[in-house]
């Protein structure tokens, strides 16, 4: 059994538009949150600073707490390959430091192809994980529970 891995996620939203990895697979591109996992010895905002260099070669501010989701992989899509993953992941708004435009970092995500700004006003149709980010972020829900359960 795998232990369980926090994860911290970066939202960084700038004019309309959501900074995102995109990814490639059978089925065609989706996209993530910059981010990753926790270190041992080093703070969420410490592993999220750490995560967007290696990611999106660019330093982020992080700000405040948005979110918290759990991802049980034996209850979700992809089960097969996911099974023993139990991931915490705490999604913080961001703001790059630098005014450039983010590029693939010295250590990208595995499967990752790229960066991109996606327009909020279309995320609704893009493969996007967390999927629950879709409606919160074109509904800037910030009044809801921070806690968004095991969903994906």
């Amino acid at each position: 059994m795998e232990p369980i891995r926090n994860s911290a996620k970066a939202i960084i939203i700038k004019d309309g538009h959501l900074l995102a990895i995109k990814h490639m697979d059978d089925e065609g591109p989706w996209f993530a949150l910059p981010g990753g996992g926790q270190d041992h010895g080093e703070t969420l905002a410490q592993a999220l600073e750490r995560e967007c260099q290696e990611e999106i070669d660019i330093g982020v501010h992080v700000g405040k707490l948005r979110y918290v989701r759990e991802y049980i992989g034996k209850n979700h899509e992809f089960r097969d390959k996911d099974v023993d993953a139990h991931q915490v992941e705490f999604l913080f708004e961001c703001h790059l430091k630098e005014d450039h435009f983010p590029g693939m970092g010295a250590n990208p995500d595995l499967g990752q192809v790229g960066i991109v700004w996606l327009p909020l006003a279309e995320i609704e149709s893009v493969r996007i994980y967390p999927k629950i980010l879709r409606n919160m972020l074109v509904a800037d829900v910030k009044e809801a529970d921070i806690y968004l359960g095991d969903v994906n």
